[in-house]
């Protein structure tokens, strides 16, 4: 199990602009609730001894910048349902806001998903997780964000920004967050192809 977060670990740290909205159709969240509750079970996704829950994933929605994500504070559920997701329809860094509608708030994370959506027309799945061990494993092997970006803030952001225009990130499509001990992002083009990558340096 990951261990013990640091204070704000879990937080999220965006101007939330939240419409209360119903969930999502079942047959939008197959994929995301496959993956979800893989990885829960590999311990991937979960909840610290306090309670407070780590990992989230997502998928693209449509042909644009909206996605669908994990709740905020859903990582310890066993299991998610519909009332569980959100729908991110836009954000924005610079300003720190973050538009979303369903019947929960998005993950801290979404705007560090929406940027790779935004910037790579290709992806259409992401994973968030939680590993020490991966985490050590691949720290400044794989692209790694910069030491001074906390998780789910604008400085987060731009820095994946500066990775996917400098290094080959695209390619390798997996990053570790060194301002955020033990997270690790993966993508594909969909949540399989995200899982396959993700699990490929699991195993390794």
């Amino acid at each position: 199990m990951p261990t013990p977060p640091a204070r704000d670990e879990g937080y999220v740290k965006f101007r939330a602009e939240h419409q209360p909205g119903p969930p999502l159709q079942a047959g939008l969240l197959t994929e995301l609730q496959h993956w979800r509750q893989r990885l829960y079970k590999q311990g991937l996704i979960g909840a610290y001894p306090d309670g407070i829950g780590y990992g989230n994933l997502s998928c693209r929605y449509g042909r644009s910048d909206p996605f669908i994500i994990s709740g905020t504070a859903t990582g310890g559920l066993p299991q998610l349902g519909p009332e569980h997701y959100a729908l991110v329809t836009d954000f924005d860094p610079a300003t720190n806001t973050l538009h979303c509608t369903g019947p929960v708030l998005a993950s801290s994370e979404s705007m560090t998903h929406g940027i790779l959506y935004r910037h790579c027309p290709e992806v259409g799945g992401v994973l968030h997780v939680h590993s020490l061990a991966l985490w050590e494993a691949l720290l400044h092997r794989v692209p790694t964000t910069d030491a001074g970006a906390p998780y789910g803030s604008p400085e987060m952001v731009y820095s994946v920004i500066r990775l996917l225009e400098e290094t080959d990130l695209r390619r390798q499509k997996i990053f570790v967050m060194e301002g955020h001990r033990e997270g690790v992002f993966a993508f594909g083009k969909d949540l399989d192809e995200a899982g396959e990558v993700l699990e490929k340096w699991v195993v390794g």
